[in-house]
């Protein structure tokens, strides 16, 4: 009789494991989804722009010929630029992150449209950047400046309007 308890209790001890084994293991697993699901919306919420600019700024920013009037809108580069600049020093790497200020869904949609040629012209005003220059506030207005005036051109050479009215830093690295 002593025996049979005994075999009795182990088997509901083997049971009970077999049970704290389940939900630790559905736990787990539980966590891991949430931590899954979670990682996910950090990572791909973040690169989105916004369409469009607070009515003020639309008001005092000046309007590019040709532009349609309306409100602004941006148009996010698809990657970031990254390239060296020599420096007095040493050679510097810089990722810089764009964005194109446009007016009007006509120029938007050109914009979006005529993305390769204004990668292209972007990445040749950047490159006649040098380090010295980019690690100051003027030198980085007047890269962005080249930068307008010559996607400007560029555009205008091929869609008959300037298109875009500002080119945006949205991040600016260098190392």
């Amino acid at each position: 009789m002593a025996e049979e308890n005994e075999n009795n209790l182990t088997l509901e001890e083997e049971a009970n494991s077999g049970k704290k084994k389940m939900m630790v293991i559905i736990i787990a697993a539980v966590v891991v989804i949430l931590l899954a699901v979670v990682g996910f919306f950090m990572f791909s919420g973040g690169d989105e722009s916004p369409e469009q600019a607070p009515a003020a700024a639309a008001e005092s920013s000046p309007v590019v010929e040709g532009a349609a009037l309306g409100n602004a809108m941006y148009v996010t580069m698809p990657r970031p630029f990254t390239f060296n600049v020599p420096g007095t020093t040493r050679d510097r790497l810089v990722q810089i992150k764009v964005q194109l200020m446009v007016r009007g869904d006509n120029n938007h949609e050109l914009a979006k449209r005529h993305i390769p040629l204004i990668e292209g012209t972007l990445l040749k005003a950047f490159s006649t950047a040098n380090a010295d220059d980019l690690a100051t506030t003027a030198g980085k207005d007047a890269i962005k400046a080249k930068a307008v005036k010559d996607v400007q051109k560029a555009v205008f050479d091929v869609a008959g309007s300037k298109i875009v009215e500002e080119v945006l830093f949205t991040g600016f690295v260098m190392q």
